[in-house]
């Protein structure tokens, strides 16, 4: 059966493309009833809109957020971006001309250029004329046993390369080519670190580490072959948006204008009537970051009676897509190798009697479960799957009031 065909069976089908305040928008079914309440309230946050620039987004409003290409061109189709919350810790991320950050053998320029907003509001990071490091930084007081993650947007000048680092030494620098969008050397102590490509000529830097100390000094420098060398006086580069949380990854910008900022938890869901029996089929496709901690949850169904629902998360260290039965028995702990910032397509059926299969991939897996007397009548995350909740971008949902045939599954998820 051909894909548009199958999708036509669905009870319920979202794809990103609609939303006001509060409210996500389903294209199935056209009574409304597969709409999801969406919550964040209480925070900073923004999105990429389909000019590739970035915007902030009203609380509880859903940020439709597009991608960006590795040539840093947007797509043509926005993704739901669920995120946990995090919060910004530097508490001026844009006026690095302003006292809060100290510049040591350099100076700021302020508003030099458009910045990532689409606004002349990036400033300019100018060495000085000494033979040493040039840089702008700020201390900050942290934990040992927590993953940071700093991130920067820089922009090549005079300059085509710059550092982040998080103390006073090279080896504890990462180096950016700011013309092939590239990362030239990496540090010790450094976990991981990408560099992503933004519309005119602006990357997004970041790197991770878990500090060894409970203080680090997160450093912003120009470079010219080496770390420390001497300067001109006039050479510089462009930077916007510095940004330090704890986490194993970056997430969306957050910024700060005097305090620092969090961005509260994502989430939505949908008391759904469209099943109408025990046999359904669930279908997602989406997109995950990486792991905070150990088991975090993506995405959930759940009936409303039981409490009972089958979870998608990330489990351990591992790349691990999870169900499971919350309260007593059920369906089994079924893990499976999921990918990392790459697009995975999944789909859970089950037939009311006992039986269950899952394609990921379009890999096709069956088993047996107990407990067939459950109604799946909520969906979504929140509420619905409470606890810790992991970065997700979600292409699409479908919900189907039936099991689905084995080539129907394997279809969806090729």
């Amino acid at each position: 059966m051909a894909l548009q065909d199958i999708y036509k069976k669905a009870s319920l089908v979202m794809k990103p493309a609609a939303m006001k305040e509060g409210k996500l928008y389903s294209q199935q079914p056209h009574s409304g009833d597969g709409d999801f309440t969406f919550s964040r309230a209480n925070g900073v946050q923004t999105r990429i809109n389909k000019h590739g620039l970035i915007e902030v987004v009203a609380d509880n409003t859903p940020r439709l957020s597009y991608e960006l290409d590795d040539n840093g061109n947007v797509s043509e189709c926005p993704t739901l971006l669920l995120e946990p919350s995090r919060t910004n810790l530097l508490e001026r991320s844009e006026e690095f001309d302003n006292s809060y950050w100290t510049k040591s053998r350099s100076s700021i320029t302020a508003n030099q250029t458009t910045s990532p907003y689409g606004t002349n509001t990036a400033d300019k990071l100018i060495d000085s004329t000494d033979n040493n490091t040039h840089l702008a930084f700020r201390s900050l007081t942290v934990s040992t046993s927590d993953a940071y993650t700093f991130s920067c947007f820089l922009k090549k000048g005079s300059l085509d390369k710059a550092f982040l680092a998080f103390d006073s030494t090279a080896s504890q620098s990462v180096v950016f080519d700011l013309t092939n969008g590239s990362v030239e050397s990496e540090g010790t102590g450094v976990t991981s670190s990408s560099i992503i490509e933004y519309p005119n000529e602006w990357y997004k830097c970041s790197f991770t580490h878990t500090p060894t100390s409970t203080t680090r000094l997160y450093r912003i420098g120009t470079y010219n072959g080496n770390i420390s060398y001497a300067g001109t006086g006039t050479d510089f580069v462009y930077l916007f948006g510095a940004q330090v949380e704890v986490g194993s990854y970056p997430t969306s910008y957050i910024p700060t204008s005097g305090i620092a900022e969090t961005r509260a938890q994502d989430d939505f869901e949908n008391s759904f009537t469209g099943l109408t029996g025990t046999a359904a089929t669930i279908f997602l496709d989406f997109e995950t970051k990486g792991l905070d901690g150990n088991f975090r949850r993506l995405f959930a169904v759940h009936d409303s009676v039981t409490s009972d629902g089958i979870y998608l998360g990330i489990y351990s260290t591992n790349t691990i897509a999870f169900f499971g039965i919350d309260g007593g028995a059920g369906l089994p702990d079924v893990k499976d190798t999921v990918s990392f910032n790459e697009r995975n397509k999944l789909v859970l059926s089950f037939d009311g009697i006992g039986n269950y299969k899952y394609s990921l991939n379009g890999s096709l897996q069956t088993g047996t479960y107990i407990g067939t007397s459950r109604q799946y009548d909520e969906i979504g995350r929140g509420n619905v799957i409470g606890g810790a909740s992991n970065n997700i971008k979600i292409n699409q949902i479908s919900v189907f009031d039936e099991a689905l045939s084995d080539s129907e599954l394997t279809e969806l998820t090729s």
